[in-house]
């Protein structure tokens, strides 16, 4: 009887240790967030060496693919059960005739997205709309409105997304789209060019009735602080940098509706979901439909200027943006990252899309690893 009340025992001290270490392990605190549960991305995981194939035919048949009229670009996406297919977008309704049914045995998808541009926003001034667009006291977060202080030529004002903080050196700096801060090239509409030195403000002037008196100047335009134009390079980004001004920016690299991010980034995935915090369409959820994307971007030489010079593109992230709700003009220069709660890694720098606000539109951002081997920077975060 006692060698039965003692195993009793010892069963129920059992019960109640792996009662308590279970609930341990069930503790929120103690687990780490998951990625949301996403069915493509698994499968597409699961198919990574088809992957690397479809990038290799698609880089060999970018040229082809190209060269068709009404083609503005290709990229390598994801049928439903996660195997890659050829994506290529369009201006508009094209005859099938000319293009084949399939690129090296992969199957061919065609969506009508309309022109590509970059999302700059041009206007007249007002702003209200998304958060993004609100004055912020100093220290300002990232994610917001803002641009070069002198944006102003042509009879509108211009302007885009402070997206996130980078360092390099020891110096931490705005970073944007080289097409937000530098692209004022020519004497015209303002009589003058962007320089280093000049002021970065927030709001942008689109959202201060194109007074810049209304707005904070945060950061410095910088020597060599853009990009482009990059003729014939493959790799070329839409990027830019400006540096902070002391005690005028939250130097945690904190992002409006986002929080801090991560010190690390990721790479892009077909079926991922992402994030981003813009100026116009606030904090927007997507998910990433193609890489590899491959794209020619005409840009102009000021605000609502002329052509400048048309920029070409490899290796791009394309992602979801029906009806243009994740991305719009003025959005250039958000930061992509993947969507999960707390330091959400950066994926990629948003820049472009369609100017079409159809169900196939599309949205386009550099590869963040691309952005920052470019500008020789780290991300700042957590």
């Amino acid at each position: 009887m006692k060698q039965l009340r003692r195993s009793t025992l010892l069963l129920l001290l059992a019960l109640s240790l792996a009662a308590m270490f279970w609930a341990c392990s069930e503790d929120p605190s103690n687990v780490a967030s998951p990625e949301p549960e996403n069915d493509l991305l698994a499968a597409v995981q699961a198919h990574q060496e088809e992957f690397e194939q479809a990038i290799a035919i698609h880089n060999r048949a970018v040229p082809g693919i190209l060269s068709t009229k009404g083609i503005v670009g290709t990229a390598v996406g994801a049928d439903d059960n996660g195997m890659p297919v050829i994506r290529i977008y369009t201006s508009g309704p094209i005859a099938k005739g000319p293009l084949p049914q399939d690129v090296g045995g992969l199957p061919i998808v065609i969506e009508e997205t309309g022109e590509i541009k970059a999302y700059k926003g041009p206007g007249g001034g007002g702003g209200g709309g998304s958060s993004g667009q609100a004055p912020q006291s100093p220290p300002v977060k990232m994610g917001t409105s803002g641009g070069w202080r002198f944006d102003l030529a042509n009879g509108f004002c211009c302007g885009g997304t402070l997206g996130s903080l980078v360092q390099k050196g020891g110096t931490k700096y705005v970073l944007s789209n080289y097409h937000v801060l530098y692209a004022d090239i020519v004497n015209g509409g303002n009589s003058r060019t962007a320089q280093p030195g000049d002021p970065v403000i927030q709001p942008g002037l689109i959202d201060v009735q194109c007074n810049a008196n209304n707005s904070l100047n945060i950061a410095s335009l910088v020597a060599n602080g853009g990009t482009l134009p990059d003729p014939g390079n493959p790799d070329a980004v839409d990027a830019a940098i400006a540096s902070v001004t002391s005690g005028m920016v939250d130097e945690t690299g904190a992002i409006l509706n986002v929080g801090t991010i991560s010190a690390s980034t990721r790479s892009a995935t077909v079926g991922l979901a992402v994030k981003k915090m813009g100026r116009t369409t606030g904090l927007t959820r997507s998910t990433i439909s193609g890489i590899n994307g491959a794209f020619s971007i005409q840009y102009e030489n000021e605000c609502a200027g002329g052509a400048s010079f048309v920029q070409s593109y490899s290796g791009q992230i394309v992602i979801s943006n029906r009806r243009c709700n994740f991305q719009n003009g003025g959005d250039s220069g958000s930061l992509l990252v993947e969507d999960v709660t707390t330091n959400p890694r950066a994926v990629g720098l948003c820049f472009a899309g369609s100017v079409t606000c159809n169900n196939s539109a599309i949205a386009i951002a550099n590869p963040i690893g691309d952005v920052l081997s470019k500008l020789g920077a780290t991300m700042v975060g957590q």
